[in-house]
């Protein structure tokens, strides 16, 4: 008797409109939330980003290393020489293969994170919840990007060289995404594409996990009963405190990552490993230069700020609209 009033209000016994389980059957609607401002969004920040992987791959990248050009100084440095030496349009160099991956990567983060926080909270055994509070939140966001780089990978380092290739038209290594994987399918097979995939998953722990996990449990600890629905401010607030801070924790990963990506196709990579990418940057460049590109990546940040108080307003309108 007991049990069937604890089923009542159990999130694993409440089902839509098809019978299938609630978490179910909202992992639709935040797939869609998801897709809707990604593309929008990180358009928009596009530069700051390319400054910021230019910043971060300079020290082993061929064309500017081998090239004999300047180092770039910092972020505006970066833009302006952009600007002046391959015009304006190359600040979204990359962008469009940046966007065929930032749809899917968006809606899948969200509504993965979504998913596996509703199943981890609804635990499927007796005992009730298998992780709940905070702890959900932060495996269900590790556990989503990890997930969701895994399937978008060949995107993303293809986004990652194209945005890092300097040069005229004429003197850049690659010509588009498809250039770039049969490239480097042809020279180096799937491992090639998926270079740096061990460093990626690394930054992603710990980024996705402070980035989702941190923003939805600072939301569940401000928001009152009485007043369920955290001000927008608010959630402005906590989400670039959020993002900004997960992005200097996890930045060091990125840009070993980020180096990683670069030695796809090369016949003598500069590492053999993720370890020895560690430590030839340490050795060689020293501390500073696993943080190349911070101050890119905080004026980014807004973006990533931006796209989690949105997330929540799309997924409103949607819920308003009876979608």
């Amino acid at each position: 008797m007991g049990e069937e009033e604890g089923d009542e209000g159990d999130p694993r016994s409440r089902t839509g409109k098809s019978g299938a389980p609630e978490w179910l059957t909202s992992f639709q609607k935040d797939l869609m939330a998801g897709a809707v401002m990604g593309g929008v969004v990180h358009t928009i920040v596009a530069p700051i980003e390319r400054a910021k992987l230019l910043l971060q791959t300079q020290e082993s990248n061929l064309a500017i290393v081998a090239g004999g050009r300047r180092r770039f100084k910092g972020m505006w440095d970066c833009i302006v020489r952009t600007v002046r030496e391959e015009g304006l349009l190359s600040l979204w160099r990359g962008n469009g293969s940046s966007v065929l991956r930032y749809y899917p990567s968006v809606a899948l983060n969200f509504s993965l994170k979504d998913l596996y926080k509703n199943m981890l909270r609804s635990g499927n055994c007796q005992a009730g919840h298998f992780i709940s509070g905070m702890a959900a939140n932060f495996v269900a966001g590790a556990g989503a990007g990890c997930t969701t780089l895994i399937i978008i990978y060949p995107l993303d380092i293809a986004h990652t060289r194209l945005a890092a290739d300097v040069g005229n038209t004429n003197a850049r290594q690659f010509r588009g995404i498809y250039h770039f994987l049969s490239t480097i399918l042809k020279k180096d097979g799937i491992k090639g594409v998926y270079r740096g995939l061990p460093a990626s998953i690394h930054g992603m722990i710990v980024h996705r996990g402070l980035y989702f996990g941190g923003f939805d449990s600072i939301k569940e600890t401000l928001s009152k009963e009485s007043q369920p629905e955290l001000a927008l401010w608010k959630r402005w607030v906590a989400a670039q405190a959020v993002t900004t801070s997960a992005g200097l924790l996890s930045y060091p990963l990125d840009t070993v990552r980020r180096r990683m990506m670069m030695q796809s196709g090369l016949e003598q990579p500069m590492y053999r490993n993720t370890m020895d990418c560690w430590r030839k940057i340490y050795r060689t460049e020293g501390v500073a230069s696993f943080y190349r590109g911070t101050v890119s990546n905080m004026f980014r940040s807004t973006g990533a700020a931006a796209i989690l108080v949105l997330y929540d307003e799309v997924k409103k309108i949607m819920n308003w609209s009876g979608f």
